[in-house]
């Protein structure tokens, strides 16, 4: 059963962290990656764009992979569909974030399960910019 920590244990981390990579993210402005994540760059936040079908997004030169990032990251935001959840939860754990966070709407048991058992913490189906904006 896949359990969240709670929306002041999520502030505190969104408050800590400042690197997000975002698993996904849309060049597209329509689109709810896009748009979530400009509001968390908006507030302060560096956002790394991964998607192998992009360039750059919201400025910022986008990445192929997880593993193509340099230095440590603090937040993988994922706006994929709950299927790919189990191959980016493997790729999380060779990078190693310290926050595997699966957009609203997005959850998969299997990956959750396997970070757990590594010790991560992992938020799924959960707006990282709601609950910004709730713990502000």
């Amino acid at each position: 059963m896949i359990e969240n920590p709670s929306r002041e244990e999520m502030g505190k981390m969104l408050k800590k962290s400042k690197r997000i990579a975002v698993v996904g993210l849309s060049n597209n402005p329509e689109r709810t990656s896009y748009m979530v994540s400009k509001a968390m760059q908006d507030s302060g936040y560096e956002i790394i764009p991964v998607n192998p079908a992009v360039s750059e997004v919201l400025g910022v030169k986008a990445v192929k992979a997880l593993k193509d990032i340099e230095g440590h990251v603090d937040i993988v935001n994922v706006f994929r569909r709950s299927e790919f959840l189990p191959e980016i939860a493997k790729e999380f754990a060779e990078i190693d974030a310290d926050i595997f966070w699966a957009q609203l709407g997005v959850e998969n048991e299997e990956a959750y399960n396997f970070l757990k058992e590594k010790g991560y913490t992992v938020i799924m189906n959960r707006c990282i910019k709601v609950e910004h904006a709730l713990t502000k």
